[in-house]
């Protein structure tokens, strides 16, 4: 095994070592220390007091800590007078400052818990605890992705091309990604031009190596950080094709867009990315850099993350959580978790890839979290994957868990080493994707509802919700059915109608779609400012429903037209001529 860092040594190796019993150090941190020499290294976490000179804004905390968006959405479950609170306030600098000589390096910061986490000997932990201003000191918990081997590539069943088969009633041609969502009735929710616009979601992996692939054409990035070498860009330092691949397979399987190879769920939403874990070490990731990415997130205004990596074991010094352990309210991420959600966030994370104990549940945190929507995995028949991880939490009272399914063997997804190319994945890694792209559209389809609402319309309307268990929670997911059961259906509509072009601005490619509520002599044509007519679209008859177009920005002579602005005219006639139908929505192409 590798060490990562030549201070970190094996318990194996310390057993020899002094007893240490600090006042503020808790009992987890303590029984590392005391099998360590005291200039061995240790990740922990040190809490403050209070927030220094911060501290006389506790009674009134201004709003300009958060985003206008961050305000709008936490007012779903708070009123205005606590919309932020006390945890929002930053940490104390000169806190930060006095303590970065006494250890190797300040790594986080973490506002809600008002602390920061560090690298740090034996020794220099002890006499941090003479600082006034510290409160307590824990163990930081660092984290091993559990790999099923269902996560490996493989190829599509003969199953999965035989349901592709039906996709030509929608539309999206969905191609080989159809089954996937069809599954949650994904397609239906689309077919009523619900793709998640208007929503943020934040994707918390290991990076995305290839975003240049074709599947991210139209994908909107609000922003992206990188928590583990702190930087702006998410692409991995490290130029092995498997660093931030994890990430491209998740990311697509909720936010592709490539009509006829890879459709996700949430297609219209705009996208937070953060790589909180680090395929360098054999210990990924590490709490703090999931918890300073969700709290970055949380101040952009996200209103779904998808996590979907498990965290329980991990490598020596550090002890790993065990089952007892995963009750909601032990580990740091799962209450940072429940942190995000008491903020108006929609929360998914993967349940795990433990598979099934008799027993005891095999979660991972934060899937234990009360009010985490827990992710399980299954097949493209809807059989439970095997490696799927169950429940209960061991709270009081014991909680359900998974909460909901969605396929997670043999997900179509983006290639994470070819721009043009397509792989299947699995575990409850691609089924996380799935489900929070539903969440998204529940959030598109009715923005008022809080994350307790969501998980509920998501529970109450899955395949098993009479009969819940901890094998497949609720069941499988039904987009449709919890899109309705929160009065979001919008109705399809009666009359013609060109809808706004998605995305708008575009580059390279955009998506325009038109009702006609009876069969018609359909011409579709984009002109420039000019009034000139640059490229014709349809021009033929079509019978009565939504119609789906991909435009890629050039004119009829296939030359790729400059940047500007744009219209889409289309003109219906009816086949009897009683009725005749125009409408002009404007383009804009962005490069």
């Amino acid at each position: 095994m590798k060490i990562s860092h030549p201070h970190i040594l094996a318990l194996l190796l310390c057993a020899t070592a002094t007893s240490f019993a600090g006042e503020k150090t808790d009992a987890r941190l303590a029984e590392v220390l005391q099998r360590l020499s005291p200039t061995d290294e240790v990740l922990a976490w040190v809490f403050f007091t209070d927030k220094g000179s911060h501290e006389f804004l506790k009674a009134s905390v201004p709003h300009n800590v958060v985003s206008e968006r961050s305000i709008q959405r936490r007012l779903k479950v708070r009123l205005l007078s606590d919309v932020v609170d006390y945890t929002d306030l930053p940490v104390e600098k000169s806190y930060v400052d006095q303590i970065a000589p006494h250890v190797n390096r300040v790594r986080q910061m973490s506002k809600w818990f008002n602390g920061v986490s560090v690298s740090a000997t034996r020794n220099q932990i002890e006499r941090l605890e003479s600082l006034p201003f510290v409160a307590k000191t824990e163990l930081l918990t660092r984290f091993k992705r559990n790999i099923s081997e269902e996560e490996l590539t493989s190829s599509p069943s003969s199953n999965t091309i035989q349901q592709h088969k039906d996709n030509s009633l929608n539309s999206f041609d969905y191609g080989l990604s159809f089954a996937q969502v069809n599954q949650i009735n994904v397609p239906a929710v689309h077919n009523l031009g619900n793709y998640g616009q208007g929503v943020i979601i934040g994707v918390l992996d290991n990076g995305f190596k290839l975003l240049n692939h074709e599947a991210f054409d139209s994908l909107r990035l609000v922003a992206t950080y990188d928590f583990v070498d702190h930087k702006v860009s998410v692409v991995p330092n490290n130029p092995d094709p498997g660093f931030g691949a994890h990430g491209i397979i998740t990311l697509s399987a909720i936010a592709g867009f490539k009509p006829g190879q890879l459709i996700g769920p949430a297609f219209g939403a705009r996208y937070i990315l953060a790589r909180t874990e680090n395929d360098s070490s054999e210990t990924p990731l590490e709490e703090d850099n999931w918890l300073a990415a969700i709290e970055w997130a949380d101040s952009l205004g996200v209103d779904v993350t998808s996590t979907s990596l498990g965290y329980l074991t991990y490598d020596p010094p550090y002890p790993s959580w065990t089952w007892e352990q995963m009750n909601g309210n032990t580990t740091v991420i799962t209450r940072a978790a429940d942190m995000a959600v008491a903020r108006g966030i929609v929360v998914c994370n993967s349940a795990g890839n433990n598979g099934l104990n008799t027993v005891h549940n095999t979660l991972n945190a934060p899937a234990d979290g009360d009010s985490v929507l827990s992710i399980g995995a299954v097949t493209i028949d809807g059989q439970r994957a095997n490696f799927s991880s169950v429940g209960p939490t061991t709270s009081v009272p014991a909680r359900i868990k998974p909460d909901v399914m969605a396929q997670g063997v043999t997900v179509r997804c983006a290639s994470w080493t070819d721009p043009t190319q397509y792989t299947y994945s699995g575990g409850t890694s691609l089924s996380c994707p799935l489900a929070a792209g539903v969440a998204a559209l529940l959030v598109h389809a009715k923005p008022s509802l809080t994350p307790v609402q969501i998980a509920n319309a998501m529970r109450q309307t899955a395949s098993r919700a009479s009969t819940p268990d901890n094998l497949f929670g609720w069941g499988i997911l039904n987009a449709l059915s919890a899109v309705t059961s929160v009065g979001g259906l919008r109705t399809i509509p009666t009359t013609y109608s060109l809808l706004q072009n998605y995305p708008n601005p575009f580059n390279p490619k955009t998506t325009i779609q038109y009702y006609l509520p009876q069969s018609s002599v359909v011409s579709l044509k984009i002109y420039n400012l000019l009034g000139q007519e640059v490229r014709t679209l349809v021009s033929a008859a079509r019978e009565s429903s939504l119609k789906t177009i991909e435009w890629n920005g050039t004119n009829n002579s296939g030359n790729i037209l400059a940047s500007g602005v744009y219209f889409a005219r289309l003109n219906a006639k009816s086949i009897d001529n009683t009725i005749s139908y125009t409408e002009i929505r404007k383009l804009v192409l962005s490069k």
